[in-house]
């Protein structure tokens, strides 16, 4: 382990910062940082110059804004689009759960309504009205419902886009903001048309007349037609709830995207790695910029506070859904057994000193496998290493425990 850990910290320079600094982020694509370009531009530039208390305290603001800067989605249509069940899906609440967006309810109120994402405490969405229930021109709709307070606007609808929806999409753009066109229920209007027609079904043409009527919609209104979004509330995996949410998530500013990112359901294996990534870049600035002004190493792995590993991998567990609260939900939702669950996932026995391998073992086995995928490691001082590889332990498994546990329940349902 001595030789694992050996302390570097001293041969190392500013310049050895940079460079690591700046390899690091070059890996990333733009869309995918966490942070602003101009933000890594201006840390580069301290260490460049050897001020390494400036790099700090960038990195330390960044970090702080990543974790408080609000993110807020209106979400709008007639009533019976499927509003409500589209807010629940991007929260992750089942519609009989207390928080849930009341569904099947005919839309009387003229009041915006704020969901709280349960886990996301900076990410509200926005229940508004629908601008046919308000009658008010968009223009006045918008100062109504306070549209400079969001971030971007989806727009609902379960058969067609109305008129005034497209007048809306006109004042929303001309106001600077973005919007996006969600076309929901398309598994009704599939199911529907496999039962009337069994024999022809299509299933591929069907998606694209529903494609090509909204986009005759936006033609016949004179309006270059935006992207449509099909989805599902039922099955997110299914049709183009993924595509939409990774188009949001280029779309947003880059100290938002971290949060809207980690809000998101786990309804596929992708979905989950892009939360184990952006989580990765959190973890690697975070150690970074404890690694930077550690002027003593920190020696040994289990001297650290116990009970600060434990809280820590919580956090991960609560974040990827493998808490005991969403296992419970999980099994019930997918009537796959409890037991069964718990057997499969190993996070939770990580920090169990009792079990053959104790954590400490499990952690030098997990740096070497690392040093070995990776050509070596990390060469940022002894403090930094620990910091990063234990941290990156924890998100990697309970990232596979949450891809597992995904497969488990994908299974049963077909």
């Amino acid at each position: 382990m001595g030789q694992l850990f050996s302390d570097t910290s001293k041969d190392e320079d500013s310049g050895d910062l940079e460079s690591s600094f700046i390899a690091y982020f070059k890996k990333i694509k733009t869309e995918n940082k966490i942070i602003p370009q101009e933000t890594i531009r201006l840390i580069e530039l301290h260490l460049k110059k050897g001020n390494i208390q400036g790099a700090h305290s960038v990195i330390n603001d960044a970090l702080k804004n990543v974790n408080k800067v609000p993110i807020n989605i209106a979400v709008t249509g007639e009533s019976g689009a499927g509003k409500s069940s589209f807010i629940n899906a991007l929260r992750g609440v089942g519609h009989e759960e207390e928080d849930a967006a009341e569904i099947g309810v005919i839309e009387t109120t003229m009041k915006r309504k704020p969901y709280k994402h349960p886990q996301i405490k900076t990410l509200t969405l926005w229940d508004l009205p629908g601008i046919g229930t308000m009658n008010f021109p968009p223009k006045d709709y918008l100062e109504k419902v306070e549209f400079q307070e969001y971030d971007f606007f989806i727009i609902v609808s379960a058969i067609r886009f109305t008129k005034l929806e497209l007048d809306l999409a006109k004042a929303i753009r001309f106001m600077g903001k973005n919007y996006y066109f969600v076309r929901t229920k398309v598994d009704t209007d599939l199911d529907n048309e496999k039962k009337s027609k069994p024999r022809t079904f299509d299933r591929e043409k069907i998606l694209q007349q529903i494609r090509s009527y909204c986009v005759n919609t936006f033609r016949q209104n004179n309006m270059e037609a935006p992207e449509i979004f099909l989805i599902s509330n039922n099955h997110l995996s299914d049709y183009d709830f993924p595509v939409l949410m990774d188009t949001l998530i280029k779309d947003l500013p880059a100290e938002k995207r971290h949060n809207f990112m980690l809000s998101l359901p786990n309804i596929t294996e992708a979905a989950i790695d892009g939360k184990r990534n952006s989580m990765q870049q959190y973890i690697w600035l975070e150690a970074f910029k404890s690694g930077i002004l550690a002027t003593v190493p920190v020696v040994g792995i289990l001297r650290d506070d116990v009970e600060k590993l434990k809280k820590k991998l919580n956090y991960y567990q609560d974040l990827f859904g493998v808490d005991d609260e969403s296992l419970e939900f999980m099994a019930k939702d997918s009537q796959v057994p409890l037991e069964r669950l718990k057997e499969i996932i190993k996070s939770p026995y990580l920090l169990d000193t009792k079990k053959e391998e104790t954590f400490g073992e499990t952690f030098l086995k997990y740096v070497e496998k690392f040093a070995s995928a990776n050509g070596g490691l990390l060469a940022t001082g002894l403090y930094f290493r620990k910091t990063f590889y234990m941290h990156l332990l924890f998100l990697d498994t309970v990232t596979e425990d949450a891809k597992v546990l995904l497969r488990e329940t994908f299974k049963k349902k077909n």
